[in-house]
């Protein structure tokens, strides 16, 4: 096997993402170890031979990041929040806080540790940011400004000993035990109550998260220093995708196209509604369907699925089981 002998650790290895890639890199014959909050109990579905740490990543200190990292020949990040939270406002330092300083504090410890090979889970928003520059999305979105910043920080502190992958990331699904996606409060909550469901005609790429944990490990085996891989499985529009995760429950829903002004609307309004209560989403509001969301944020990712090794899953299955996983008693409808 590839990985026979070789030990990798998984930042936020109890996740969604570092769960998967650690029953990958197992699969592939590695000892894997992981980094993660005491936040889920682990008894009796979690892998008993992967080594778990448990501590909080956010406030420990060099020191105990070095010790977790002795004796790893490669460490994937797989930890931080991600666009869908909603913290205090400033969302600015927020993020660069839980994206930014942290996990540069983190690819230090494992540079001086004499870590080899490491991934970073990154967002495809930063993909389009350099695609569309005139978009200004990184002076619009402090979520994407993080990530921007957060590649520059990592692969400043991992230094010259240690190559550094950045994978970005488009929408993902999939499931694990013991967690809810996060997809039932940031999409079905809102937009169950919601008939017919009005949004902009656009679309993106998705992918399924046991593609994610193959490109992790390819990543990892296959990998150059520095590069950049935005991974996908396939292109949906959002009409297709909401037929999609409506269906797998049991719900039936007209969807009408709105122009993005019109959306925008509505977004500058829950913008203001954030912001009285002194919160501030990383993607503003105010502009996110027409920098965003009324756009085909596609990706053309076959050569990268090639150079990897991830398999073209099926991504309609996979977000088919993640509504399902929403609900697992079933859907029942309130109205």
């Amino acid at each position: 096997m590839e990985g026979q002998g070789k030990r990798v650790i998984i930042v936020g290895g109890t996740g969604l993402l570092g769960y998967h890639a650690a029953l990958e890199f197992l699969r592939r014959g590695y000892r894997v170890s992981a980094l993660a909050l005491e936040d889920v109990d682990l008894e009796g579905w979690y892998p008993r031979e992967i080594g778990v740490v448990c501590g909080d990543l956010f406030t420990m200190h060099p020191g105990q990041l070095r010790e977790v990292m002795k004796g790893n020949d490669a460490m994937v990040y797989a930890m931080g929040p991600d666009d869908r939270v909603v913290p205090d406002a400033p969302a600015s330092r927020f993020f660069r806080e839980k994206l930014v300083d942290t996990s540069a504090r983190v690819f230090d410890a494992a540079g001086k540790e004499g870590v080899s090979r490491s991934v970073l889970l990154g967002s495809y928003f930063h993909y389009f940011h350099r695609l569309m520059p005139q978009l200004g999305l990184a002076e619009r979105h402090p979520y994407i400004q993080a990530r921007v910043e957060q590649e520059s920080a990592v692969l400043e502190a991992a230094g010259k000993g240690m190559d550094v992958m950045i994978l970005e990331l488009p929408y993902i699904f999939g499931t694990m035990p013991k967690r809810v996606p996060l997809w039932k409060e940031v999409f079905f909550d809102r937009l169950l109550k919601m008939n017919p469901v009005f949004y902009p005609d656009g679309g993106s790429s998705m992918i399924s998260v046991k593609n994610v944990a193959e490109a992790i490990a390819g990543a990892v085996e296959q990998g150059e220093h520095a590069r950049r891989y935005a991974i996908g499985d396939q292109n949906l529009r959002w009409k297709e995708m909401f037929a999609i995760m409506f269906g797998a429950i049991g719900v039936r829903r007209r969807f009408i196209h709105v122009p993005y002004w019109m959306a925008a609307i509505a977004g500058r309004i829950m913008m203001l509604r954030e912001r009285s209560r002194s919160r501030e989403p990383g993607l503003n509001l105010a502009y996110i369907f027409r920098d965003i969301i009324s756009r085909d944020f596609f990706l053309e990712s076959s050569h990268t699925a090639a150079l990897l090794g991830y398999g073209n899953g099926d991504i309609r299955e996979a977000i088919a089981e993640t509504a399902r996983a929403c609900f697992p008693s079933g859907y029942k409808s309130k109205v």
